[in-house]
């Protein structure tokens, strides 16, 4: 069995090496202390951190055309800054025409300076682009501190030129935490500025 590549880094402009992204520095300077003092946590170890951030856009259709799917690892990488490996089926299914091994999506999963940028980007510029927006959903959180949402259209970012995209695509994105249950990703998400559909319910 080949070896999985590791996920390419697109090559960027180098920031300083003091640099901090703006919302890693609000999530230590400010949703930190909040945090500690709503939960009553005396060891600032104890505040809950946000390990990663996966995405993911499924392309069933590319098992039939696999331009499409082309099309989509590059549109992800602008969106990631790092470029995504392409997810196989790992079952045949009639029904659909599906191999296993067939190509039928790309993934990324973002840590560490990425993974603060996106998230300042997401919450700041992307999601307020998303037409008749109301908030993302309040309750897509999976008990164990984590949180995924689906978008769309890909096009709320503003790194995918429209002008050189086939059709929008869909996408998933879940933000995995070391919180450990819903009510502390929650607070620490809606602290960041993520806007739930219902910002009362905790």
């Amino acid at each position: 069995m080949a070896k999985k590549k590791k996920a390419e880094q697109v090559p960027a402009v180098q920031a300083p090496a003091d640099y901090v992204p703006r919302l890693r520095k609000r999530f230590e300077e400010e949703i930190t202390p909040k945090f500690r003092k709503e939960f009553g946590v005396d060891n600032p170890m104890g505040v809950p951190r946000i390990e990663k951030v996966a995405l993911n856009i499924g392309m069933g259709e590319a098992s039939r055309n696999i331009k499409l799917l082309d099309g989509a690892v590059e549109e992800l990488t602008m969106i990631a800054g790092q470029r995504p490996t392409v997810t196989r089926a790992r079952k045949s299914i009639a029904n659909f025409k599906l191999r296993e091994g067939m190509p039928i999506g790309c993934r990324v999963t973002l840590r560490g300076r990425q993974m603060w940028e996106f998230l300042d980007r997401l919450i700041s510029t992307a999601l307020p682009r998303v037409r008749d927006f109301r908030g993302v959903p309040d309750k897509s959180f999976d008990g164990r501190g984590n949180y995924t949402f689906g978008v769309r259209d890909h096009l709320i970012f503003q790194e995918v030129d429209g002008n050189k995209v086939d059709h929008p695509k869909g996408m998933n994105i879940t933000i995995v935490t070391t919180a450990g249950n819903d009510e502390r990703c929650r607070f620490l998400l809606r602290e960041m500025g993520m806007p739930f559909a219902n910002r009362g319910n905790r």
